[in-house]
């Protein structure tokens, strides 16, 4: 085995200019894989889930320290032969270990940015897979693994091994929701709380603190991506696809920036912090 890797505090800030699969408007006729899988760097993975297999076609992530890796959200779909999910984590998993002479067992943890179905799907195609922990996206399964407590933020941190990643309780769009921040990375990880789409927000209340506390953490550290788990806009500001749409020709970037969470802290501000629809140019707050 080689020597640990040093998983400095923002040593592996990078760009994400990447074409992502965006569906077809032929979907039986379309090549693009199940999932696409992008190397942000040698020990950060971005994975998207194939519009033609879901419409929803969420963003997950994998993230690997000298210990074990963790991966945040598990998609859309259920089934193996339609969404591959466990087989394509292995084999990137697998060639994280032969490129760092990492030999012998190797543990994952499985975690949700939030329970929703098209966040949580394939959680099953991970049972019995050895040196695997899954935790349920539900509040009361996700937050006893943190130790959150309803009415206290807190943050909880999470050793994968010299790499290590924040974890914020910050509900709203729901109850159960998490966001993780990366410091090797300084990636901010939002879920569905922040992203270039429509933000359906559950509690208003709750989703207004966790916009000021997100703002307050930019604050306070480097922030170099913040990535929800969805692009659902166009790259006409302020126009979102229709909803169940399986192609995107042209989408926006996915990673959006601390300025995108403080322009939508400054429109709640604007409106005396009622509940409304309100529509910005990387997203749409919809109160539900």
């Amino acid at each position: 085995m080689t020597a640990p890797t040093e998983f400095r505090d923002g040593a592996a800030v990078a760009n994400l200019d990447v074409a992502w699969i965006h569906g077809s408007p032929a979907p039986k006729y379309n090549t693009d894989p199940d999932i696409q899988v992008h190397a942000y760097d040698e020990h950060t993975y971005v994975l998207r889930q194939n519009m033609t297999v879901s419409w929803e076609a969420p963003f997950m992530f994998l993230l690997f320290g000298h210990d074990r890796a963790v991966l945040l959200d598990t998609g859309a779909t259920a089934e193996p032969e339609y969404f591959p999910l466990r087989a394509t984590v292995d084999s990137v998993i697998d060639g994280w270990q032969a490129a760092h002479r990492h030999a012998g067992d190797y543990g994952l943890l499985v975690l949700h940015t939030h329970s929703h179905s098209d966040h949580t799907a394939a959680d099953g195609q991970f049972a019995g897979r050895p040196h695997t922990q899954v935790v349920g996206g539900k509040r009361d399964q996700a937050w006893p693994f943190f130790g959150f407590t309803a009415g206290q933020e807190a943050v909880v941190e999470l050793d994968l091994g010299g790499r290590v990643i924040d974890c914020l309780d910050t509900p709203g769009h729901h109850e159960a929701a998490v966001t993780y921040y990366d410091r090797y990375t300084q990636i901010l990880f939002t879920g569905d709380t922040v992203y270039p789409g429509r933000l359906y927000v559950f509690d208003w209340p709750a989703f207004v603190r966790t916009i000021d506390r997100l703002v307050d953490w930019c604050e306070g550290h480097p922030v170099s991506h913040v990535l929800g788990c969805h692009i659902e806009m166009t790259t006409t500001p302020g126009q979102d696809y229709p909803v169940g749409w399986t192609y995107q020709p042209d989408e926006p970037p996915l990673q959006l920036t601390a300025g995108h969470l403080r322009q939508i802290q400054d429109t709640l501000r604007e409106h005396g912090l009622e509940s409304g629809r309100y529509v910005l140019p990387e997203m749409i707050v919809y109160p539900c």
